[in-house]
């Protein structure tokens, strides 16, 4: 069972924070070019910082990331409640009507990091940065936050909150009122009266919808993201237990259901579960959350992935992403994914308009540059797909996929030996096989196609006949790639939604049976 989207987005947290040289990077709206520098040499340690040149355009007045909080408790069992309430601020504020929030992926990628507020405003190209500590004392928190000006480098706006534990979310009220009013008055130049105040209030308070009342569950749940982030099944399990916690404790809490439905899809995807049980809790999940709060961008967005991944119904997947970006527009796994499905439609200017929207708010992330390259890749910008993989591999080095895909992109350019010399890079065995087989086939060494070929076979499990498929199909032999596509389509292998999208089958579009295939697949 694999897919071509990269959807680590929706579970994971892919580090940027080993940027390497420019100019790898896609030309975005944001028109930023980042570079790589090395610090001078400090006391204990080489500080690696990051330094942006804005050739173009400087960045919206709008426009805000949210740094994870610091963990002053000197404990690391309170990780999990620091980025678990920076995270809460930011998906609220991205929910804000004019308001540009960086993503997660990009914002905590500078964890830990010895950057300045400068180099992260020019990196993820905000006019203001978010950050703030928290220290425990028992029952007790102590919030100090901050909103910072970029460009004049002092701060906008500070405070701090002692408060209880269950008095934690009106902290968050306070300091999402707080940066909204700071960001509207200083940048955008509006004058925040009385009824400019209420509205705002009202606008954070539509953004929090689906919240709990609980503080128990909002503890479940913040555990439940950080484990979930770990990408590992033990973490995974545990974090699906998190979450199952939380809405045990309040079934009305629709965050708390769309969370466990996203890594219930996780434990799908990644093989930790039974796949057909667990996208079955999924999709009731994502329908408790729902039924608890209709207005819930992130559990449409839930729906959309199942009813395009499991029930491969991409016409039910394409509406409940509407409903998705209708109600969250700016926020970036919402349009990832719905960039996604428009390129398994062939809809190929919308899928890299929202990618591109999605690389903007976060430009840091290796899976959302993964995913544009494969857009570029089957809409023909072949040299920005290039671009947009290197990224992508830059990012996360040790990704799996994206060079083998790389690979096949320098091959459709016509460049055979870098084709050959990337796919050794693929770290994963299975697609550096594909990719090789591919290659040698299109190059008219058959006999290397077949051994390799040969090798896939004895690697491939019952969810691979899409993969196979596309070997096939590069080789020549209609009737095998015909009857894989078969296979993919009873196992309910993902990537046969990616048939319509595939450089590689091309091949068997004039054949009688290809519109029969597209038929069963709603396309």
């Amino acid at each position: 069972m694999r897919d071509y989207f990269d959807d680590s987005l929706f579970y994971c947290l892919d580090d940027g924070a080993s940027l390497l040289d420019g100019p790898a990077s896609f030309p975005s709206a944001a028109k930023t070019e980042i570079l790589h520098i090395t610090a001078p040499p400090v006391a204990e340690s080489t500080t690696l910082v990051f330094q942006s040149r804005a050739t173009f355009q400087p960045p919206p007045l709008n426009s805000v990331a949210v740094l994870p909080f610091s963990n002053l408790s000197g404990e690391a069992a309170n990780e999990y409640f620091s980025d678990g309430l920076s995270e809460e601020l930011l998906n609220v504020l991205s929910k804000i009507s004019g308001l540009r929030v960086a993503a997660r992926t990009s914002a905590f990628s500078f964890k830990g990091k010895q950057s300045t507020i400068t180099e992260i405003g020019s990196i993820l190209n905000v006019s203001s940065v978010l950050e703030g500590s928290i220290r425990f004392a028992g029952n007790r928190i102590r919030v100090n936050v901050q909103l910072e000006d970029v460009a004049a480098g002092y701060q906008l706006w500070s405070a701090t909150y002692d408060r209880t534990l269950d008095d934690v979310f009106a902290v968050q009220d306070d300091i999402a009122q707080a940066v909204v009013e700071e960001v509207r008055s200083h940048f955008l130049g509006d004058e925040i009266h009385d009824t400019e105040t209420r509205q705002i209030e009202s606008e954070v308070a539509v953004a929090m919808k689906g919240r709990t009342a609980e503080p128990e569950a909002q503890r479940q749940l913040m555990l439940g993201r950080f484990f979930l982030d770990r990408t590992k099944k033990e973490d995974g399990l545990k974090a699906i237990d998190n979450f199952q916690a939380a809405v045990d404790i309040d079934p009305g809490f629709a965050i708390g259901w769309a969370e466990l439905s996203r890594a219930l899809c996780v434990g799908a995807g990644k093989n930790w579960l039974p796949i057909e049980e667990s996208y079955k809790r999924a999709r009731e999940a994502a329908n408790k959350a729902l039924e608890a709060e209709p207005t819930l961008a992130e559990a449409y967005a839930q729906l959309g992935r199942i009813q395009g991944a499991y029930d491969m119904d991409l016409e039910a997947a394409a509406a409940s992403y509407a409903k998705a970006l209708a109600l969250a527009p700016g926020n970036p796994v919402v349009a990832d994914g719905a960039s996604i499905l428009e390129l398994k439609l062939g809809n190929y200017e919308k899928a890299l308009k929202l990618s591109r929207s999605v690389v903007d708010l976060d430009p840091l992330s290796g899976a959302v540059w993964h995913n544009l390259a494969m857009i570029c890749h089957a809409s023909g910008k072949l040299e920005e797909s290039v671009r947009a993989f290197k990224r992508s591999i830059e990012l996360s080095p040790d990704r799996l996929v994206s060079e083998a895909m790389l690979a096949v992109v320098f091959l459709d350019l016509d460049k055979g030996q870098e084709a050959l010399d990337e796919a050794e890079r693929e770290p994963d065995e299975f697609w550096r096989t594909w990719a090789r087989a591919i290659i040698h086939a299109r190059l008219g060494d058959r006999s290397k196609a077949d051994d390799e070929l040969r090798s896939l076979l004895a690697q491939a499990d019952d969810g691979d006949g899409f993969q196979l498929a596309e070997v096939y199909a590069a080789t020549g032999d209609l009737d095998a790639a015909f009857a894989s596509l078969t296979n993919a389509l009873e196992a309910k292998d993902p990537g046969i939604t990616h048939a319509k999208a595939s450089t590689h089958l091309r091949a068997l579009h004039a054949d009688a049976r290809w519109a029969d295939l597209i038929s069963q697949l709603g396309l």
